[in-house]
């Protein structure tokens, strides 16, 4: 059954995001691809820690994160924060505080901060909710040409099929109860 799931989820592209916090002893900085929208209101996003991250530990005890939507451009910066012991916030590292404290890569267009609301432990991880406080000024102006993308353990870019209709798709009935 662990190699079914572990192949079906190699399988399953999901965007990449890097999340930045502080917990009071030093920055950290991880990437990672199970980030979830839950709610526009407020707007909760969620994601998974592994237990066997150094940077996910540290990640956990913070109250306030930085999470960043990483974009093609963006995927040095993303290998950096995915690789085990690399310096994150080293010489050559182009990292700012907010005026809030916590650590960020001004270099991505796309960030949240966020407040840690939840933080529910599971078998070898960590399922963390986040309601979104503040936005980057270039929220608005993304492309989605530019997503960033993991897949079977590669990184892709995320292109619009040519031809493809931008009207949505109806998947039942209009007078069905199902949704």
């Amino acid at each position: 059954m662990a190699e079914a799931f572990l192949t079906a989820f190699r399988h399953h592209p999901s965007g990449v995001a890097i999340i930045t916090a502080d917990p009071g002893d030093g920055p950290v900085a991880l990437t990672l691809s199970s980030l979830i929208s839950i709610s526009v209101s407020p707007p909760t996003v969620a994601f998974s820690l592994s237990d066997n991250s150094s940077s996910a530990a540290a990640a956990k005890r913070a109250e306030t994160i930085v999470v960043h939507f990483a974009r093609q451009d963006d995927m040095q910066l993303a290998q950096l924060c995915a690789t085990s012991g690399k310096d994150r916030f080293g010489d050559g590292v182009r990292w700012e505080r907010l005026a809030t404290g916590e650590p960020y890569y001004p270099q991505v267009d796309l960030w949240f901060r966020a407040a840690v609301r939840e933080r529910f432990a599971v078998p070898g991880a960590c399922i963390v909710t986040a309601e979104l406080l503040e936005v980057s000024s270039f929220a608005h102006e993304m492309q989605l040409a530019e997503t960033l993308v993991y897949a079977n353990r590669r990184w892709h870019g995320l292109h619009p099929l040519t031809g493809a209709s931008r009207v949505p798709i109806l998947l039942w009935p209009d007078d069905s109860a199902t949704f």
